[in-house]
């Protein structure tokens, strides 16, 4: 560890250095702005390191020894603070007992703009109304593993760098592209403009069985509404094909992650390993 310059040892809860990691417990209730500044948190060794990857400006580490050392090939060129506290100093700063050992902190990165992610994607998610924030994070885990090139956040979406979407995520929120859609629908309207064939999911009946929809040809963009609701007569109306996912009988609906992980394997066909 004698590379890290900026190694720090914190021996007390009230110590002011470490206030950007404080009563997070408290700060998780604001999805839009985590302790009110804005910030992106990481937790835990995987996570951490998949921050200090991506285009996201680090600000501190704050750990127990055993946990900042396994980060030291990571961090001994990094110009922030790594401050070491033992587990009930940290537990007392974040407000609660964090077993994963390490956080990490850092400013948000300029956002993307839609049209720039459509320009150079070939398959796209598209959300509406996906507020539950564990589901947002596992459809950013399914999307980073099935080969989808970006999430288009539509109407009425959490805000996917909400901790415990980061942490469900396993830190691939971070490096997934995603962009905000400022005027939903009509915002679809890029996508249609940019080739794209746009796929409703829905449990309808009437809908086209997934396998049947042939959606691994070409540019296509899968739309995926909450659960319960589903999507909006608007995005229905939006879309070249409903697709569905045929299931047994009594059965209806699954968890929409669960349904986005079926849905992208279908639309991603041939991209996983094998390049596009």
């Amino acid at each position: 560890m004698n590379g890290v310059a900026r190694l720090i040892e914190v021996t007390a809860v009230e110590d002011r250095r470490v206030d950007d990691f404080r009563d997070l417990s408290t700060a998780d209730r604001r999805p839009d702005r985590p302790g009110g500044r804005g910030l992106v948190i990481a937790e835990g060794v995987v996570v951490v390191r998949r921050m200090l990857a991506s285009p996201y400006p680090v600000r501190a580490l704050l750990g127990v020894r055993r946990r900042i050392e396994e980060l030291a090939d990571e961090i001994v060129d990094l110009d922030v603070p790594a401050y070491i506290v033992d587990a009930e100093v940290m537990a007392g700063i974040v407000g609660f007992h964090l077993n994963r050992g390490v956080l990490a902190i850092a400013d948000r990165a300029p956002e993307v703009e839609p049209a720039q992610l459509t320009a150079t994607a070939r398959r796209l998610a598209v959300l509406e109304g996906i507020g539950d924030h564990e589901n947002l994070g596992s459809l950013f885990r399914n999307a980073a593993a099935l080969g989808i090139d970006g999430l288009l956040l539509g109407s009425g979406c959490s805000d996917p760098l909400y901790r415990r979407s980061v942490r469900v995520s396993m830190g691939h929120v971070l490096r997934v592209p995603f962009a905000r859609m400022h005027s939903w629908p009509a915002d679809l309207k890029l996508l249609s403009d940019g080739g794209f064939r746009i796929a409703a999911l829905s449990p309808q009946p009437s809908a086209v069985p997934l396998h049947a929809a042939e959606l691994h040809q070409g540019p296509v963009a899968l739309l995926l509404g909450s659960e319960g609701p589903g999507l909006t007569e608007q995005a229905f109306a939006a879309a070249d094909v409903t697709v569905r996912i045929p299931m047994a009988d009594g059965v209806d609906s699954l968890n929409v992650a669960t349904s986005a992980a079926i849905a992208f394997h279908a639309i991603g066909e041939g991209a996983v390993g094998g390049g596009r």
